[in-house]
Protein backbone atom coordinates (compact mmCIF):
# COMPACT_ATOMS: atom_id res chain seq x y z
CA UNK A 1 0.00 0.00 0.00
CA UNK A 2 1.58 3.44 -1.10
CA UNK A 3 2.34 5.77 1.55
CA UNK A 4 -0.15 8.72 2.13
CA UNK A 5 2.58 11.28 2.23
CA UNK A 6 3.44 11.12 -1.27
CA UNK A 7 -0.40 12.00 -2.56
CA UNK A 8 -2.45 14.29 0.38
CA UNK A 9 -0.66 17.32 -0.93
CA UNK A 10 0.52 18.40 2.53
CA UNK A 11 3.34 17.01 3.93
CA UNK A 12 4.70 19.47 5.76
CA UNK A 13 1.85 20.40 8.01
CA UNK A 14 0.76 16.49 8.09
CA UNK A 15 4.24 16.11 9.75
CA UNK A 16 3.49 19.45 11.89
CA UNK A 17 0.43 18.00 13.19
CA UNK A 18 2.54 14.54 14.25
CA UNK A 19 4.83 16.56 15.78
CA UNK A 20 2.18 18.82 18.04
CA UNK A 21 0.85 15.12 19.44
CA UNK A 22 4.46 13.70 19.75
CA UNK A 23 5.23 16.59 21.80
CA UNK A 24 2.14 16.52 24.36
CA UNK A 25 2.78 12.84 24.75
CA UNK A 26 7.14 12.74 24.99
CA UNK A 27 8.15 16.50 25.17
CA UNK A 28 9.93 18.15 22.50
CA UNK A 29 13.33 16.23 23.01
CA UNK A 30 11.34 12.72 23.16
CA UNK A 31 10.42 12.13 19.86
CA UNK A 32 12.69 11.22 16.54
CA UNK A 33 11.27 12.13 13.07
CA UNK A 34 11.20 8.49 12.21
CA UNK A 35 8.63 8.96 14.61
CA UNK A 36 6.77 11.92 13.33
CA UNK A 37 6.82 10.20 9.93
CA UNK A 38 5.19 7.11 10.94
CA UNK A 39 2.18 9.39 13.05
CA UNK A 40 1.74 11.04 9.79
CA UNK A 41 1.92 7.41 7.54
CA UNK A 42 5.00 8.65 5.27
CA UNK A 43 8.49 6.93 4.54
CA UNK A 44 11.19 7.42 7.06
CA UNK A 45 12.79 9.80 4.40
CA UNK A 46 9.71 11.63 3.52
CA UNK A 47 10.39 14.57 6.28
CA UNK A 48 13.83 15.46 5.16
CA UNK A 49 11.72 16.80 1.71
CA UNK A 50 10.84 19.86 4.45
CA UNK A 51 12.77 19.64 7.17
CA UNK A 52 16.41 19.17 7.88
CA UNK A 53 16.12 17.29 11.26
CA UNK A 54 13.73 17.38 14.40
CA UNK A 55 14.68 20.93 15.41
CA UNK A 56 13.72 22.23 12.33
CA UNK A 57 10.36 20.65 12.22
CA UNK A 58 9.89 22.19 15.86
CA UNK A 59 10.91 25.85 14.90
CA UNK A 60 7.84 25.32 12.19
CA UNK A 61 5.38 24.17 15.25
CA UNK A 62 7.09 27.54 17.03
CA UNK A 63 6.58 29.89 14.10
CA UNK A 64 3.27 28.75 13.48
CA UNK A 65 2.29 28.69 17.69
CA UNK A 66 3.33 32.51 17.43
CA UNK A 67 1.16 33.50 14.49
CA UNK A 68 -1.65 32.10 16.55
CA UNK A 69 -0.46 33.41 20.15
CA UNK A 70 -0.16 37.04 17.91
CA UNK A 71 -3.76 36.80 16.89
CA UNK A 72 -5.05 35.88 20.16
CA UNK A 73 -3.48 38.40 21.78
CA UNK A 74 -4.11 41.01 19.76
CA UNK A 75 -7.51 39.54 19.48
CA UNK A 76 -7.72 39.66 23.41
CA UNK A 77 -6.38 43.57 23.14
CA UNK A 78 -8.74 45.31 20.95
CA UNK A 79 -7.35 48.48 20.51
CA UNK A 80 -6.97 49.39 24.35
CA UNK A 81 -10.92 49.20 24.74
CA UNK A 82 -12.69 49.96 27.01
CA UNK A 83 -10.09 50.58 29.24
CA UNK A 84 -5.59 50.60 28.70
CA UNK A 85 -6.31 48.33 32.12
CA UNK A 86 -9.12 45.85 31.08
CA UNK A 87 -6.79 45.73 27.72
CA UNK A 88 -3.77 44.92 29.70
CA UNK A 89 -5.26 42.38 31.94
CA UNK A 90 -7.13 40.81 29.11
CA UNK A 91 -3.76 40.30 27.33
CA UNK A 92 -2.85 38.41 30.58
CA UNK A 93 -5.23 36.04 30.72
CA UNK A 94 -5.05 35.16 26.79
CA UNK A 95 -1.68 33.80 28.16
CA UNK A 96 -3.79 31.12 30.01
CA UNK A 97 -6.30 30.79 27.61
CA UNK A 98 -3.19 30.18 24.24
CA UNK A 99 -1.29 27.48 26.49
CA UNK A 100 -4.51 25.49 27.23
CA UNK A 101 -5.86 25.61 23.88
CA UNK A 102 -2.45 25.07 22.13
CA UNK A 103 0.00 22.94 24.75
CA UNK A 104 1.70 21.26 21.93
CA UNK A 105 2.47 25.18 20.10
CA UNK A 106 3.11 26.34 23.22
CA UNK A 107 5.81 23.81 24.45
CA UNK A 108 7.65 24.22 20.91
CA UNK A 109 7.47 28.04 21.99
CA UNK A 110 8.81 28.54 24.66
CA UNK A 111 9.86 25.27 26.12
CA UNK A 112 11.67 23.03 23.55
CA UNK A 113 14.94 25.10 23.17
CA UNK A 114 14.91 26.76 20.00
CA UNK A 115 15.92 30.12 20.00
CA UNK A 116 12.88 32.67 18.18
CA UNK A 117 16.01 34.13 16.50
CA UNK A 118 16.86 30.85 14.80
CA UNK A 119 15.37 31.29 11.87
CA UNK A 120 13.99 34.42 10.05
CA UNK A 121 10.08 33.96 10.05
CA UNK A 122 10.05 32.46 13.29
CA UNK A 123 11.61 35.52 14.85
CA UNK A 124 8.70 38.11 12.61
CA UNK A 125 5.96 35.81 14.71
CA UNK A 126 7.29 36.25 18.30
CA UNK A 127 8.37 39.67 17.83
CA UNK A 128 4.46 40.41 16.14
CA UNK A 129 3.61 38.78 19.92
CA UNK A 130 5.60 40.61 21.98
CA UNK A 131 4.92 43.79 20.27
CA UNK A 132 1.21 43.48 21.28
CA UNK A 133 2.29 43.03 24.52
CA UNK A 134 4.35 45.82 24.75
CA UNK A 135 1.88 48.08 22.98
CA UNK A 136 -0.40 47.04 26.04
CA UNK A 137 2.32 48.13 28.59
CA UNK A 138 3.15 51.20 27.23
CA UNK A 139 -0.55 52.35 26.76
CA UNK A 140 -1.23 51.43 30.58
CA UNK A 141 2.14 53.03 31.61
CA UNK A 142 0.59 56.54 29.90
CA UNK A 143 -1.37 56.81 33.32
CA UNK A 144 1.99 57.94 35.18
CA UNK A 145 4.06 60.96 35.54
CA UNK A 146 6.71 60.30 32.76
CA UNK A 147 9.35 60.20 35.57
CA UNK A 148 7.71 57.48 37.34
CA UNK A 149 6.93 55.16 34.44
CA UNK A 150 9.17 52.16 34.12
CA UNK A 151 10.54 51.08 30.92
CA UNK A 152 7.72 49.85 28.53
CA UNK A 153 9.98 46.30 27.30
CA UNK A 154 10.20 45.98 30.79
CA UNK A 155 7.23 46.22 32.03
CA UNK A 156 5.69 43.76 29.39
CA UNK A 157 8.74 41.61 30.11
CA UNK A 158 7.38 41.52 33.92
CA UNK A 159 4.03 40.34 33.04
CA UNK A 160 5.14 38.13 30.19
CA UNK A 161 7.43 36.50 32.68
CA UNK A 162 4.49 36.07 35.57
CA UNK A 163 1.62 34.57 33.38
CA UNK A 164 4.57 32.02 32.04
CA UNK A 165 5.42 31.22 36.03
CA UNK A 166 1.41 30.68 36.42
CA UNK A 167 1.25 28.44 33.37
CA UNK A 168 4.00 26.39 34.42
CA UNK A 169 3.30 26.23 37.80
CA UNK A 170 -0.81 26.40 38.03
CA UNK A 171 -2.38 25.45 34.64
CA UNK A 172 -0.68 21.96 34.04
CA UNK A 173 -2.80 19.63 34.25
CA UNK A 174 -6.68 19.87 36.16
CA UNK A 175 -7.31 22.54 36.82
CA UNK A 176 -7.62 23.10 40.82
CA UNK A 177 -5.00 20.45 41.17
CA UNK A 178 -2.35 22.20 42.62
CA UNK A 179 -4.06 24.74 44.51
CA UNK A 180 -6.89 26.30 45.65
CA UNK A 181 -7.10 29.34 43.59
CA UNK A 182 -7.40 29.28 39.64
CA UNK A 183 -5.03 30.12 37.54
CA UNK A 184 -7.01 33.43 36.28
CA UNK A 185 -7.54 34.27 40.00
CA UNK A 186 -3.50 34.33 40.45
CA UNK A 187 -3.02 36.29 37.53
CA UNK A 188 -5.70 38.59 38.03
CA UNK A 189 -4.07 39.17 41.73
CA UNK A 190 -0.79 39.40 41.01
CA UNK A 191 -1.36 41.92 38.26
CA UNK A 192 -3.33 44.07 40.96
CA UNK A 193 -0.33 43.48 43.40
CA UNK A 194 2.55 44.14 40.91
CA UNK A 195 0.24 47.84 39.46
CA UNK A 196 -0.33 48.96 42.77
CA UNK A 197 3.50 48.89 43.39
CA UNK A 198 3.87 50.95 40.54
CA UNK A 199 1.31 53.55 41.65
CA UNK A 200 -1.36 52.46 38.25
CA UNK A 201 -4.05 51.28 41.00
CA UNK A 202 -4.62 53.29 44.38
CA UNK A 203 -4.67 50.39 47.38
CA UNK A 204 -8.49 49.89 47.68
CA UNK A 205 -8.43 48.66 43.62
Amino acid sequence: MAKRGYHHGNLKQALVEAALHLIAEKGPQGFTMAEAAKLADVSAAAPYRHFSGREELIAELARQGFELFADLLEYAYRDGQPSPLAAFEAVGRAYLAFARKHPGHYVAMFESGISPNSERSLAAAAARANQVLVRAAHDLSQRLPAERRPPTDMFAAHISAFSHGIIELYARGAPGARGPFTPEDLLETGIGIYLRGLGFLAPDQ
